[in-house]
């Protein structure tokens, strides 16, 4: 059935799954991002990531400019997957942790979260404030994104790629600058939340703050790193979102 889903690009599959784990890409990145650590899970896992329209088999198609409307969007794919009596672990980095963390809550109205766990990734809690302003133009893009790392620079600097490139980077940033999420939303899930002791993005606790986020257990894990810690540590997440996915709490 995923198979033909255009938000969700199976990545490893498992028949039957013994649990099943989504991730949320962020602004400008795709489903492939995740294909390395797909192939790091244990046997029985059955991984898979969201595709956000106007980028790779969806490139052409319209973009969605706001992560609310996204996490809309995305709910019926979602509804699909609480199917299996299997646990769901929700894995979002940067602006994916805020599709993710949405999506949740829209899960939690239907009453569909009793096998979900959330992780957290990159990104302030809703509740912490944000420091940092929002990049606006191109060049302003440009530059927070090299900044963060985790883009070859090659591709920056390759002006053909770069034009089918912005028009994806331009609208994430502004669904990103535009969200504004419920500061005391709180959901019923497990979450783990994963932060880089460097990440110019989110102080320590920014990421902390997301304890106050939910009634199901938090855990927070500090991992040696910058804004992209989780691309120099995949072995670590895997084991952590596996660990998540075989416990009751985070």
């Amino acid at each position: 059935m995923e198979d033909k889903d255009p938000w969700i690009r199976p990545l490893r599959g498992a028949v039957p799954p013994r649990a099943r784990v989504l991730f949320f890409p962020h602004a400008g990145g795709a489903a492939s991002f995740y294909a390395p650590f797909a192939r790091r899970f244990p046997a029985g896992y059955d991984v898979a990531a969201v595709q956000y329209p106007g980028r790779q088999e969806r490139f052409g198609e319209p973009f969605v400019a706001t992560v609310e409307g996204l996490a809309d969007r995305l709910a019926p794919s979602l509804r699909r997957w609480t199917a299996e009596p299997v646990p769901l672990v929700l894995v979002g980095h940067s602006m994916g942790a805020s599709v993710a963390f949405e999506s949740v809550l829209r899960l939690g109205r239907d009453r569909l979260t009793a096998r979900c766990r959330l992780v957290v990734s990159g990104r302030s809690a809703p509740s912490a404030p944000r420091e940092v302003p929002a990049p606006d133009s191109d060049q302003e893009i440009l530059d927070h994104l090299a900044g963060l790392g985790g883009t070859d620079p090659a591709i920056v600097r390759n002006p053909d790629l770069m034009d089918l490139f912005l028009p994806v980077l331009r609208n994430d940033y502004r669904a990103v600058a535009r969200y504004r999420p419920v500061p005391d939303a709180v959901v019923d899930t497990p979450v783990l939340c994963l932060t880089g002791d460097r990440d110019p993005q989110v102080a320590p606790e920014q990421a902390a703050a997301w304890k106050s986020h939910t009634t199901g257990g938090f855990r927070l894990e500090i991992l040696p790193g910058e804004h992209f810690f989780l691309t120099d540590h995949p072995d670590t997440v895997v084991r952590l979102v596996t660990r998540c996915a075989g416990a009751d709490g985070p």
